[in-house]
């Protein structure tokens, strides 16, 4: 994995509540979409989320039941 790409996991799992996180988890959210890794289904719950600081991504991702294979992903990155 680039460096590029390890820091943008790291942003888009970065934990809820921090000021600016929301734009900063789609931010890179879109750098997954635009390499053809996230659905646009996801990426539009990121953008949601956006202006949302303390709202989880994730958390919004499984009460709407999309993005499990995104989920996955993520998990994998959290727990490497």
């Amino acid at each position: 994995m680039d460096e590029e790409t390890r820091r943008n996991w790291q942003i888009v799992a970065m934990p809820p509540g921090a000021e600016w996180s929301g734009r900063a988890r789609y931010a890179a959210a879109m750098y997954f979409y635009q390499r053809g890794e996230m659905a646009a289904d996801v990426l539009e719950v990121y953008r949601i989320c956006s202006r949302l600081d303390a709202e989880d991504p994730v958390s919004v991702l499984r009460r709407w039941r999309i993005g499990a294979d995104w989920i996955a992903k993520l998990e994998a990155f959290r727990n490497a």
